[in-house]
């Protein structure tokens, strides 16, 4: 892959105060330089990120959909700025808390667009919510007439906010349950001139890790045409549904195809992780690279078949099984407590006390939000560092 430019990395304060990054910091741009980061740390590969960034943005354009990429997966404002300044409409956030803190890192002259894509249920989010679009292009999703009332009773002046029902389309997580939920909905923003109904979300999370295209694409369509019903209500009542957003990683090629979803919602694209490996393969969809790694250090090798290493239950996320190691099918990562993990060495391959490796982590959304910061790399080189701005905010 061709190298691209390096984008402006963010200050990164905290690990210029910290004596045990002195050393990787002083390096950096030299070769060898990953050697000297502390393990375990988060790695992302430069180019194979902006490689992931710029394939879905054309694909988003091919299609002719808007990409609105969710930032629940990175939790940064420097990776957001790269999928903005690439042609992304704005971003999405999952938490309030989460939105609030990349708000607040993303100053680029004019406000940005945020979705919030989980409903409220507290005025005093109500209330958050009425100061946070204050600041940005704020839309919110809602699934009940009541979230409807919170909102508008916290909105006291411009600019208002865009309201968007959130519908369930097979997750079962949230939103109403059928067509006549939204236009309920839809009727209840009018009522108030400080809300504004913009459309409709629906994400088909349950869809997303389907093995097998022709399974996933079943699902995907079935979620869609829930999406469509709502569409044709609530267009048969009056309201204007100018936003469908929705969609994912594992499902946006089947999405642009099914023609409902004008606002792709896709997060782990720019990263990945073994579980989208195993369930998309070589399909389409799995067509991006494994950007983000772990390096983990080799802490003892006393044992007959495996050796352990400094990358354990806290350094990622464990919902979606094991982490698989960079570079050596013949090897099995397995959790080994807390702090340690069990690399099962295969044959010909025996790692040395101190050695590096690194893994591909089981989930990325989740392994992200366990470290205050990601290493910029290329090859064996360390070029910047930038903090995970949301880290923690699932408030």
């Amino acid at each position: 892959m061709a190298r691209n430019p390096v984008p402006e990395s963010v200050p990164d304060a905290a690990a210029q105060a910290d004596p045990a990054f002195r050393p990787v910091l002083d390096a950096l741009g030299e070769s060898g330089s990953l050697g000297l980061v502390p393990t375990p740390a988060l790695l992302c590969d430069i180019d194979l990120l902006l490689g992931n960034i710029t394939a879905m943005q054309r694909i988003a354009v091919g299609g002719g959909v808007r990409l609105r990429p969710h930032a629940k997966s990175h939790k940064s404002a420097w990776v957001a700025g790269l999928q903005l300044d690439h042609g992304a409409i704005g971003i999405c956030c999952a938490k309030l808390s989460e939105a609030e803190a990349m708000v607040a890192a993303l100053d680029r002259g004019a406000p940005v667009s945020v979705l919030l894509t989980s409903p409220l249920a507290d005025p005093r989010h109500a209330a958050r919510v009425a100061a946070l679009s204050t600041r940005c292009d704020l839309a919110v999703v809602v699934d009940h007439v009541d979230g409807v009332v919170e909102l508008a009773g916290a909105v006291a002046g411009d600019p208002g906010i865009t309201v968007l029902c959130d519908v369930d389309v097979g997750l079962g997580r949230t939103g109403v349950t059928g067509p006549a939920g939204a236009v309920a909905v839809a009727d209840a923003v009018a009522r108030f001139p400080r809300l504004r109904f913009g459309g409709i979300q629906g994400y088909a999370g349950h869809a997303q890790h389907v093995t097998g295209r022709r399974v996933r694409r079943e699902v995907a369509e079935a979620a869609t045409e829930r999406l469509a019903d709502t569409v044709r209500a609530l267009a048969g009542s009056g309201h204007d549904v100018a936003v469908r957003s929705g969609g994912g990683t594992g499902t946006a090629l089947l999405d642009i195809d099914a023609g409902v979803p004008n606002e792709l919602q896709v997060g782990s694209y720019v990263f990945m992780d073994r579980e989208y490996t195993d369930a998309l393969g070589a399909d389409p969809e799995g067509s991006f690279d494994q950007s983000l790694t772990i390096a983990t250090t080799v802490i003892s090798t006393n044992q007959d078949g495996f050796v352990t290493v400094d990358a354990g239950l806290k350094s990622m996320a464990t919902d979606a099984g094991a982490a698989t190691v960079v570079g050596r099918p013949d090897s099995a990562f397995a959790f080994f407590g807390d702090e340690q993990g069990m690399v099962v060495t295969g044959a010909g391959f025996r790692p040395a006390r101190g050695d590096r490796l690194r893994l591909v982590p089981p989930h990325c959304d989740p392994t992200v939000d366990r470290y205050e910061r990601m290493w910029l790399t290329r090859g064996d080189t360390v070029i910047g560092t930038v903090p995970v701005t949301a880290r923690g905010r699932s408030y």
